[in-house]
């Protein structure tokens, strides 16, 4: 990359930092209690008016649940494996793949925006398969069957797609969770621990 590549993507940081922060309805003086940047410091950043720092960059990209690269938009590498991107939704939500391989469970992380005050209507859907779904921040909305359930970070579910199903998040904030979904049968191995060493 030459000096005229780092120039435009280092200028372009700005208004992604802007964006992301409104995707997840988040404002500036959250943004820096979370990360410990100055509002004054944020808000030049997302101007253009400053340029991040590595120092900065680090704890937005923990906040956003991002990569560094995907915050400066750096090039692709040759391996599709490495450079999974994310994909925005015209709802205002974003996904990104976390796997990219024929067959078997496919990985992938959600980024709900909060619920516009209780105006999205809830239409569950059924198809084939089967999806764990896990929260890593805020609060999901589940609806499973005649089940209305809100998963805090830490919880996770389990459940046959075939049974009808909706995700949201809540007028509370964003949310975002991880899910795996295989094939109709096809479930999770799971590990048992270790016993414990003989005394």
């Amino acid at each position: 990359m030459d000096d005229d590549e780092v120039d435009r993507t280092l200028d372009a940081v700005g208004p992604r930092l802007k964006h992301l922060r409104l995707a997840r309805d988040m404002t500036l003086s959250g943004l820096a209690k979370a990360t410990g940047i100055s509002v004054s410091t944020l808000s030049r950043l997302e101007a253009g008016l400053r340029r991040p720092t590595l120092e900065q960059l680090l704890p937005l990209a923990r906040v956003y649940g991002a990569t560094i690269d995907e915050l400066v938009d750096a090039p692709r590498t040759g391996n599709p494996r490495v450079n999974l991107r994310p994909i925005a939704c015209g709802d205002g939500s974003t996904v990104l793949p976390l796997t990219r391989r024929p067959g078997g469970i496919q990985a992938y992380k959600f980024v709900l925006p909060a619920a516009a005050g209780g105006n999205v209507e809830p239409v569950p859907r059924r198809h084939e398969g089967y999806d764990w779904v896990y929260v890593l921040n805020g609060t999901l909305r589940l609806l499973l069957g005649e089940h209305d359930l809100l998963l805090k970070p830490g919880e996770a579910a389990e459940f046959d797609t075939r049974t009808p199903h909706w995700f949201g998040a809540t007028d509370a904030g964003p949310v975002e969770f991880l899910s795996l979904i295989g094939k109709q049968g096809e479930r999770a191995h799971v590990r048992a621990a270790p016993k414990p060493a003989a005394t």
